[in-house]
């Protein structure tokens, strides 16, 4: 069954990426996962010094 999920082509160095994909295996991930926990974390840590941030539906 094919995703609802939106797509993104994310362009990074290599060495990032062989990095990330070390670390979901460390973690018991996929490296796509780690990439989205990573994200998830990063907005948190936004929010939580700015501020919930809202889009208008």
């Amino acid at each position: 069954m094919a995703s609802e999920l939106p797509r993104y082509t994310l362009r990074i160095p290599q060495i990032y990426l062989d990095k990330i994909r070390y670390i979901a295996e460390e973690e018991g991930r996929s490296a796509n996962k780690e990439i989205e926990m990573m994200i998830k974390r990063r907005i948190a840590s936004y929010e939580e010094k700015n501020g919930e941030i809202k889009f208008d539906s």
